[in-house]
């Protein structure tokens, strides 16, 4: 094995710190890896050793954020699939499981890759990129949960900033499109002015009174978050509060107005109601939405709403849900998304048909809605 002298080491250590990419040095020199990272280890080592020489601020923290990028390549080509010197597919694919990661120039100069060939790469294929829709997924379920967390009041600057304190690589401009997609808008009204402004607007017109005489009269909806493994899903519901019988549903990877929309459609399809029927959620932006407030007047649907952050005006939906959690989601571990699905199918199908429920007797949802055909059939 080649022995190299201290100028050799330091040669190079001198190229790294200039900003030359470490694929360059290794293909220039044919420093084997490991070797190249025990130098780049010991150089570390010997400048945090502090006091072996005086340095004002400015070039301390340059020395610092240089350290920190090599820290920060050592740690890609480490974990790398490929080498720098892979072909150049290899190397794409391995920068864009990073991206995200790391800083870009960072991911760039690791796998000597230019920037710009790198951006076209994954712009390119974004539409058919499963990583590229699997990030954006990440980065809506979290800018939904700082939204919710912040009782709807952050816009895209404020829930962008949060993001970065975490560690989201994201811009002001990327969570506004996303917000705009998920039907998001922040509260730029007084409280006085909203709230007179909603409760005009948003009206609550059952007043928690769920008892109603036929089907098809009122209809009550909500959406439910599961994690399953490292995706989060979101379930929207639609019940009938004649027979607490589940009328539509739908699963979803965002909580959009599409999910709701969908799943309204399902119902009535499935139902057909007419126009006295009346649709109460809560307030989420996704059923505040203008899409779903448009379709609920091509329909002649009379739309209720809870009162802001008062569950016990939508607590049939709650109540289900909770059912639905400890009865079936809580207690099994799936081994797919399509087992999951496949679990929820069955659980709506269990719950109509062979659930009792107190509040009708003790009969199902199936049985409480034939009792009914039969006495209309009779009259």
């Amino acid at each position: 094995m080649r022995t190299y002298t201290q100028e050799e080491k330091q040669a190079v250590i001198d190229r790294v710190i200039s900003g030359e990419p470490s694929a360059h040095i290794l293909a220039d020199t044919g420093i084997p890896k490991s070797t190249f990272y025990s130098w780049l280890r010991i150089y570390q080592e010997e400048q945090n050793a502090a006091n072996r020489r005086k340095v004002d601020i400015r070039n301390f923290h340059l020395l610092e954020n240089k350290v920190a990028r090599l820290e920060s390549i050592v740690e890609i080509l480490k974990s790398a699939p490929c080498t720098p010197r892979a072909p150049l597919r290899q190397r794409l694919y391995a920068a864009e499981q990073l991206y995200g990661k790391y800083n870009v120039h960072v991911i760039c100069d690791a796998f000597d890759i230019p920037r710009g060939t790198f951006y076209n790469h994954v712009l390119r294929n974004k539409k058919d990129n499963t990583w590229y829709a699997k990030r954006r997924e990440e980065l809506r379920l979290r800018i939904q949960e700082i939204y919710d967390e912040s009782n709807q009041i952050f816009g895209a600057a404020k829930i962008a900033a949060v993001m970065k304190s975490e560690g989201f690589k994201v811009s002001n401009e990327m969570v506004r499109t996303l917000m705009r997609d998920m039907g998001l808008v922040s509260i730029r009204q007084s409280a006085k002015k909203l709230y007179e402004d909603e409760g005009r607007k948003y009206k609550n017109l059952l007043n928690q009174e769920f008892d109603t005489c036929k089907p098809n009269e009122v209809w009550v909806s909500d959406v439910t978050y599961f994690k399953y493994g490292e995706n989060a899903y979101y379930i929207c519901v639609i019940i009938d509060l004649f027979s607490r019988m589940v009328v539509g549903y739908k699963i979803s990877k965002t909580n959009s107005t599409q999910l709701v929309k969908s799943t309204f459609q399902i119902a009535y399809k499935a139902r057909q109601p007419d126009s006295s029927l009346v649709f109460h959620t809560d307030r989420g932006s996704n059923y505040r939405s203008k899409t779903m407030n448009d379709y609920m007047r091509s329909l002649h649907i009379t739309h209720s709403f809870s009162r802001a952050h008062v569950p016990y005006d939508n607590s049939v939906m709650e109540s289900f849900f909770a059912s639905m959690k400890r009865e079936e989601l809580y207690r099994t571990k799936y081994r797919s998304e399509s087992d999951f699905r496949s679990a929820v199918d069955k659980y709506m199908i269990f719950y109509n048909t062979k659930r009792p429920h107190k509040k009708l007797q003790y009969k199902t949802p199936e049985q409480k809605e034939e009792e009914y055909a039969l006495k209309l059939k009779d009259f």
